[in-house]
């Protein structure tokens, strides 16, 4: 009988990455993948480490699904990802249920690690995580056929303070240019039409194999790519972000007008805390040249409040920033006290409850803001990609360019002119906080 394997992906679309490639070698093994994690003879849990909650999601999802050791058909449970490349030792022993485990240096060799699991040997495979797959490695793209993320690098070198990705995913590794763009082609040729470049940090791509920046120059090349329609950027580091960086996303006409830049804080005193690139005065600068070379441009960042030391005043000039920038996108994090990272050892740590408060507070200044910002596009025309239809509704959900799959805003679509995974045009005629409607248009 085939075994029929079950991949269940927790934590970043970095890790949805990793899945994608486990699943392909995974069928090239010849296992059989399915979707019912009761039909399943092996299930594979790739794990995230980053903060506390999703280690706590990861550890609750790999008891939930070892009981289906006695109601299913399971019978190997392994364990990859960030977790495991952390805390491998105690995960063995204080977790029997697990069969085998593997880290995120070695994930390649999953399809012997299944093996070895249903045979009885509890395989272990955590080595150090400087893998970085040159050659178009199997993947099995698990979103929709249209959209899918491509890993540019892996690691970072950056050190925050409050981070430990450095301790999971290694030092910062850009794969080649020649490896990502062959990627996008096989990902064009299965009928993807956008492609996000994601990495830990993507703006300091090239810098180890190539001497310079080189992700305005990548950018460029998957746009030539046939069959891609929009390249979209994610976690883009403020410290490295280039002059001919904007200058490529404002010229190429397939680079989605989107800036996704994480900039944790607003506050010098903070920021150089948490060891962050500029400060205040930099972070203005920046985005100002930014909207000013791309005006139609949709900003996205993430912010941490409750840092250890982070004071009431700290945080009202936060929310005063929040509110003068008026960022079309943004993500509040509490900040999560993370082992072996140097502002675990920080003084004048946060209580919780202020931690809770502060990032209730910080969302609904932002709610208003994305409204103020959702009106702008009534009466304008955008390019929308259909995702799916809703037949309660009858209307078809799609996303602009402004809007990344999954995170951001939708556009609910009447009249569209075009099918599921196409491109259509479509005049805006309504704005709410995050999504908008209009009519589709020839």
């Amino acid at each position: 009988m085939t075994e029929k394997v079950k991949i269940v992906t927790l934590g970043c679309e970095k890790n949805l990455v990793d899945s994608e490639i486990m699943s392909g070698l995974i069928d090239q093994r010849g296992y059989r993948l399915v979707e019912d994690r009761g039909e399943a003879t092996v299930i594979i849990v790739n794990t995230c480490g980053f903060i506390d909650a999703a280690k706590e999601e990861s550890v609750n999802t790999i008891l939930d699904l070892a009981d289906l050791k006695e109601t299913a058909n399971l019978k190997a449970l392994i364990v990859s990802g960030c977790l495991t490349q952390r805390y491998k030792q105690a995960l063995m022993e204080e977790m029997p249920e697990i069969d085998g485990i593997v880290g995120t240096g070695d994930f390649y060799n999953i399809a012997q690690i299944v093996d070895e699991a249903l045979k009885g040997k509890k395989p272990i495979q955590v080595g150090n995580p400087v893998f970085n797959y040159e050659e178009v490695l199997p993947r099995k793209v698990s979103t929709a056929k249209y959209t899918t993320y491509v890993k540019i690098a892996e690691g970072c070198d950056n050190n925050c303070t409050f981070c430990s990705i450095p301790i999971m995913r290694g030092k910062f590794r850009s794969r080649s240019m020649e490896s990502i763009v062959a990627e996008g082609k096989l990902m064009a040729s299965q009928g993807v039409k956008e492609i996000s470049l994601i990495a830990q940090d993507s703006t300091n791509y090239g810098t180890d194999l190539y001497g310079e920046y080189k992700l305005a120059e990548l950018m460029d090349q998957v746009t030539k790519v046939n069959g891609i329609e929009w390249v979209r950027l994610h976690y883009a580091y403020p410290g490295f972000f280039t002059d001919e960086l904007i200058e490529m996303i404002a010229t190429n006409p397939k680079i989605c007008k989107y800036v996704d830049m994480p900039l944790q804080h607003s506050e010098d005193a903070l920021l150089k805390r948490m060891r962050r690139p500029g400060r205040n005065r930099d972070i203005r600068e920046l985005i100002a040249k930014i909207r000013s070379r791309i005006p139609n441009v949709s900003l996205r960042t993430s912010l941490i409040v409750g840092f250890p030391g982070e004071t009431e005043d700290d945080f009202a000039r936060l929310c005063d920033f929040v509110r003068e920038i008026k960022f079309d996108r943004l993500g509040v994090f509490t900040y999560s006290k993370e082992e072996d990272t140097p502002a675990s050892r920080l003084p004048d740590q946060i209580p919780d409850e202020v931690k809770e408060w502060r990032a209730t507070t910080l969302m609904e200044i932002q709610r208003e803001v994305s409204n103020e910002n959702a009106s702008k596009f009534v009466g304008q025309v955008l390019d929308v990609l259909v995702e799916r239809y809703d037949g309660r509704s009858d209307v078809y959900i799609g996303r602009s360019q402004f809007d990344a799959p999954e995170i951001d805003g939708e556009v609910y679509v009447t009249n569209c002119p075009v099918g599921i995974g196409e491109m259509a045009k479509v005049r805006i005629t309504h704005a709410y906080e995050y999504d908008l409607s209009g009519e589709g248009v020839l």
